[in-house]
């Protein structure tokens, strides 16, 4: 049995994610996290070793979540992670929600709720009528393939049907890396929201750097006063950990939400799809300017190695 635990962390607060990562570990050893917000588990054998059952262990791991760390979290549970997840996802803050028949669970699902499935992929399903998760399963496996291609085809017909091939990998490779900025009051400035934009495209392009990684694209996470949040990702145009690069990117989603009076609570990057920076290809540039830009940052690298992270940075963020 497989729990995907879904913490309710508040803005700031990403750095409890390891802690939490702990605290799972005190029921089995096979845990995964999720960043920013989640984890996965498997806790067949913490089921035989302790003599409680999937909802019992997670009952536990909520009130210790809550009892150690003030974190309140939603647990969905199933046979593998697909099912799992797809259950945290429609469990209450405080429940735990399991899945025992993953055939009634998953018929009345609409497509698009099924993991992997995007916007794009759910829209040429329901054109062809295969509007719900039920439906996708009955259609013959050569019908989505025609209709989405061999690969894709056979994955959502196997994910509406249950069937996920994946398993929990402990201490997988980070796929990606995450910054905040909460502001100290609610902030309507979308130049100083910009300027948030800059500090954490550079905080995220200098870890990056410095782990010899880069990522192929990029989620602006935009939290009101009223804790509701938009989200939004683009993909880089390559692979990259070059701050400029970043910053223009969060720049453009920033631009493309057309804040105009919103009031800002907090602000967040996120570089996904992390792979080695050597495995990268870089597009020559001719452009003296790209290349000065560069080696200067590769300078500055090494100065904040040597003294630390707030000793050199842009300008336009020097108060």
């Amino acid at each position: 049995m497989i729990l995907y635990v879904r913490f309710r962390l508040e803005p700031m607060h990403e750095a409890l994610l390891p802690h939490l990562m702990g605290l799972l570990g005190q029921f089995t050893p096979v845990v995964e996290a999720a960043p920013p917000d989640a984890a996965l588990a498997d806790v067949r054998g913490a089921v035989r070793y302790f003599g409680r059952g999937p909802a019992e262990l997670a009952a536990l791991i909520r009130v210790r979540a809550l009892a150690l760390y003030g974190v309140e979290c939603a647990i969905g549970a199933g046979p593998n992670p697909l099912l799992a997840r797809m259950a945290a996802r429609d469990a209450a803050p405080g429940r735990t929600l399991v899945v025992d028949d993953p055939e009634a669970f998953l018929r009345d699902k609409p497509v698009a709720a099924l993991h992997g499935v995007g916007p794009a992929t759910a829209r040429t399903l329901c054109s062809y009528g295969l509007d719900s998760a039920g439906r996708v399963a009955a259609a013959p496996l050569a019908v989505l393939q025609r209709i989405l291609g061999a690969r894709a085809g056979r994955e959502v017909w196997e994910r509406a049907r249950g069937v996920d091939r994946t398993a929990v990998v402990p201490n997988a490779a980070s796929r990606s890396v995450a910054a905040e900025r909460a502001f100290d009051r609610d902030e309507l400035d979308r130049d100083r929201q910009r300027r948030a934009l800059l500090s954490l495209a550079g905080e995220l392009g200098a870890r990056m750097r410095g782990e010899e990684q880069v990522c192929r694209s990029l989620t602006l996470t935009v939290r009101y006063a009223d804790r509701s949040a938009t989200v939004r990702t683009r993909a880089l145009r390559e692979p990259t950990a070059h701050s400029v690069d970043l910053a223009a990117t969060a720049y453009a989603l920033h631009e493309a939400l057309g804040l105009q009076r919103a009031r800002v609570r907090a602000l967040a990057l996120r570089a996904e799809g992390l792979m080695p920076a050597e495995q990268a290809a870089h597009q020559l540039s001719f452009d003296p300017a790209d290349e000065k830009a560069r080696r200067l940052e590769a300078v500055a690298d090494r100065a904040r190695a040597r003294f630390g992270p707030g000793i050199i940075g842009p300008g336009s963020l020097a108060a």
